[in-house]
């Protein structure tokens, strides 16, 4: 039989629609996966017990011909950023150990009711704070390319399980690149849709006016297929648009055809010089527009002056936000609570905050908090929003002359586990082309472009698109998939070495 952990989500979905293979089978194998590979990638916190139920029983509602949802019986893993009822929520964070939320995230609902599979929750950086999954409270995750390497972050759990072939499909959130620089780093293809196009209820806050939900998947269409489940008006969120969206999927598979490019303008920042690429990144990046060239796209240089301030901009109001959302983890409503005999309530809060925040969550909420004292909110969170505003003309003048911007996902490959843990700003870096995006509310796409030279690891190409133009960046996104598929021969992840590559079974680890 097919090995079931290597098919896509759409191929999972069209063999459970035609009956050629059962949910629970399907299930089954992905579970089985993560017993053989996930000790030593570490991608799962927490693996759903009741998996194969869910799985049972959208095998009999088939069986008795309900109306079921494209996707079926295909499972799903979760970022531990995003509530459930059935499994813990931690966000990453020591102070929300064992936390089961009362509702689920409508991400999640709105999956569970199109009968996906929760497979189970993944791994993050602490609150999301941070480029490499290394600040997880739980234990950093591994690159399935090369264990003694980053996946990524804040997501890298969900973009390493997907990459590993733990899960077909999978949830991240993204505050300033979460989704995409993870995808960049494991080969895999990640999604941050226009800002308030997917639903933020139930998603642990980070910084409100930043943050995603998105889909992190293998292919263009799997993404499409995710994002028609989870997208769409939600009442719950006070930021989520009205808007009618067209099916990304279609135009995914309509961006297959490779038409697409035909005329396609492709805007190249002149501010984003290659001096801080890694040379292999800068090479897949500059091969790809020559192969997008050779199919009619139009490469167009645009200016966008206000980008190389992006980073800094984004790391005042991200903490400034932060601090203000990660004030509820007082030790009184709910989560870790350490006491303090004969100590005050502000004695209890400090020995609890101290206890269940990471040194990176640490150092966001000072610096947030110094960001919006008396005397500084003007001079710092003021001066940071208007750069904001400059950013988002930038896109505005831009997108009048090009339909998409193109740019590498992230400067470097996958650096290795503890290389920059300790040097926040090169960790901060890491985010510089993923950031303006989130700051001006666009949707942004990473797709695998190949593998850097130096190194032969995963380098993603990324397109940005005008608000609401999220269906533009999907059929681009399928388009330069087909094509540079087409020049591999094969999918990115059939060159993945270790256990990327590997069968269920006969990789190393064992059952968690």
């Amino acid at each position: 039989m097919t090995d079931l952990t290597r098919l896509t989500a759409a191929d999972l979905a069209e063999k459970l629609s035609r009956g050629e293979v059962s949910s629970v089978e399907v299930t089954r194998a992905h579970l089985e996966r993560i017993a053989a590979v996930d000790a030593d990638i570490h991608a799962f916190l927490h693996v759903n017990e009741r998996a194969l139920d869910v799985a049972a029983d959208i095998d009999r509602r088939r069986g008795a011909g309900d109306d079921l949802g494209p996707l079926a019986g295909v499972p799903l893993a979760i970022k531990d950023v995003l509530v459930t009822t059935d499994m813990p929520s931690t966000s990453g964070s020591k102070i929300l150990e064992g936390y089961l939320s009362p509702y689920d995230a409508t991400v999640v609902a709105r999956s569970r009711a199109a009968d996906l599979v929760p497979l189970g929750k993944t791994n993050m950086d602490e609150f999301a704070m941070g480029s490499s999954t290394e600040h997880s409270a739980y234990g950093p995750t591994r690159n399935p390319w090369d264990l003694e390497r980053i996946p990524g972050g804040s997501g890298g759990g969900s973009a390493a399980a997907v990459a590993a072939f733990e899960a077909p499909l999978a949830l991240g959130s993204d505050t300033g690149g979460s989704i995409r620089q993870p995808a960049h780093v494991t080969g895999t293809v990640g999604i941050k849709p226009t800002y308030g196009g997917v639903s933020r209820y139930g998603a642990i806050a980070l910084a409100s006016s930043l943050d995603q939900v998105g889909p992190v998947t293998r292919t263009v269409l799997d993404a499409g297929l995710l994002h028609d489940v989870i997208g769409g008006h939600d009442p719950h969120d006070s930021t989520s648009l009205a808007h009618e969206w067209p099916s990304f999927a279609a135009a995914a598979r309509e961006g297959a055809t490779g038409e697409v490019l035909k005329g396609l303008k492709v805007g190249v920042i002149r501010e984003l010089p290659d001096s801080g690429f890694q040379p292999g990144v800068s090479a897949s990046f500059r091969a790809a527009l020559a192969a997008m060239q050779a199919q009619g796209a139009e490469i167009v240089e645009i200016s966008a002056p206000h980008f190389e301030y992006g980073v800094a901009a984004y790391y005042l109001i991200l903490p400034a936000e932060a601090s203000s959302n990660l004030a509820k983890f007082d030790s009184v409503r709910f989560g870790l609570r350490v006491n303090v005999p004969g100590g005050t309530v502000e004695d209890v809060m400090a020995a609890t905050r101290d206890a269940g925040f990471g040194d990176e969550v640490k150092r966001r909420i000072i610096l947030g908090t110094y960001a919006l004292s008396a005397g500084y909110y003007d001079a710092y969170y003021g001066s940071a929003q208007k750069v904001r505003t400059l950013i988002q003309r930038d896109f505005a003048e831009a997108f009048a002359q090009v339909d998409v911007i193109a740019t590498p996902s992230a400067p470097t490959t996958a650096f290795k586990l503890g290389e920059k843990v300790d040097d926040p700003l090169q960790m901060y870096l890491n985010d510089v082309t993923t950031i303006p995006a989130n700051l001006a509310g666009v949707p942004g796409i990473s797709i695998p472009s190949g593998l850097a030279s130096e190194d032969g690891l995963p380098v993603g190409i990324q397109f940005l698109a005008p608000a609401y133009e999220d269906a533009r960046l999907y059929r681009v996104g399928a388009a330069v998939e087909q094509l540079l598929v087409d020049s591999w021969g094969g999918p990115l992840l059939d060159r993945a070495p270790q256990l990327a590559g590997a069968s269920a079974g006969d990789a190393n680890g064992g059952a968690r």
